[in-house]
């Protein structure tokens, strides 16, 4: 594999495996919906959110695994994360949720980084743009 071809084969099994997550965890949601509502519930949140973070852990997560829409697509898995960490992981005398936290700020930055950099060429955003490269704004 050529350095040409090895970035782009990067990018875009990078952006499968931080997809994937989302999409896995949202399935799982439905999966056990009325566990994940109680899990909300527990935390203060109102379980009448769960469709909407089901909606952007599938949509979202899709997309940025197919390289469409990707920059926003990454900046709301981002908050998303962002939101995960904050809500649902600040019990950090348990070593388990500090790890949840610590993983969630992570996510959300390597989310960024693709809001930041784009899809990369093996993507639909350079597909329709019709250049080796992501468009500046997708």
């Amino acid at each position: 594999m050529t350095c040409g071809v090895l970035r782009p084969a990067g990018e875009l099994a990078g952006r499968a495996l931080l997809g994937l997550l989302f999409v896995l965890e949202g399935f799982g949601k439905l999966g056990a919906y009325d566990a994940a509502a109680g899990y909300m519930a527990a935390f203060g949140m109102p379980p009448l959110l769960l469709p909407a973070a089901i909606a952007v852990e599938l949509g979202a997560g899709l997309l940025v695994i197919i390289g469409w829409h990707t920059r926003l697509a990454a900046l709301c898995l981002a908050a998303f994360c962002v939101i995960a960490a904050v809500v649902f992981h600040t019990r950090f005398g348990d070593r388990n949720q500090l790890i949840h936290f610590e993983k969630d700020l992570a996510l959300a930055g390597a989310f960024l980084i693709l809001c930041a950099r784009g899809a990369g060429r093996f993507s639909l955003d350079a597909w329709r743009a019709g250049s080796d490269q992501a468009p500046a704004t997708s």
